[in-house]
């Protein structure tokens, strides 16, 4: 009976111990977080010129992090509208253009990108008072030696404007 009690001792012991590992790989796998920036911006309707407000503000958070030999992109976008633009297609067109850049000295190479498009029907359907978010997927890149980043902006092609897509810029993501 003695002998048992020392077997369940041990495996209590080797348990904790084994626990504790895995505390302390959990603590690692937390180090490969995301690390993010939000900027803001406020774009005006250049279709409308009435009485009633018309602007979009945003508030975007890009993302990044490095796992495994790879960089995981996405961004956040946090809106304002106005009310009056609930329901309505004053759109032709909106997506978040997010890529996943080299940091290098001057101006950063795009790696890789992609169109988000589900961006637009979130725009034109908030909520009752014409607020929302959007987020994007996430995009993967093999990466090499050096810092990458998140970038991105937001592509809004205005109903009945005849301009196409009008790019609004936010600040990327800290280097990881």
């Amino acid at each position: 009976m003695l002998r048992l009690k020392r077997l369940a001792t041990s495996a209590l012991i080797t348990a904790t111990i084994v626990t504790g590992t895995s505390l302390a790989t959990a603590t690692t796998a937390s180090a490969a977080s995301y690390h993010c920036k939000t900027s803001s911006a406020s774009v005006d309707n250049p279709a409308y010129s009435g009485p009633y407000s018309d602007n979009y503000n945003f508030d975007v958070k890009l993302c990044a992090k490095r796992s495994g030999g790879y960089i995981y992109a996405y961004a956040k976008v946090d809106f304002e509208g106005p009310v009056w633009y609930v329901n309505q297609d004053i759109l032709d067109a909106a997506r978040f253009h997010l890529q996943v850049k080299k940091s290098v000295s001057g101006t950063d190479p795009v790696v890789k990108s992609a169109n988000y498009t589900g961006l637009e029907y979130k725009l034109e359907h908030g909520n009752t008072a014409g607020n929302g978010s959007y987020t994007t997927g996430t995009i993967k890149y093999k990466a090499g030696s050096g810092r990458y980043l998140a970038d991105g902006v937001i592509q809004l092609d205005w109903d009945e404007d005849g301009k196409g897509y009008r790019s609004t810029n936010f600040s990327g993501s800290p280097t990881v």
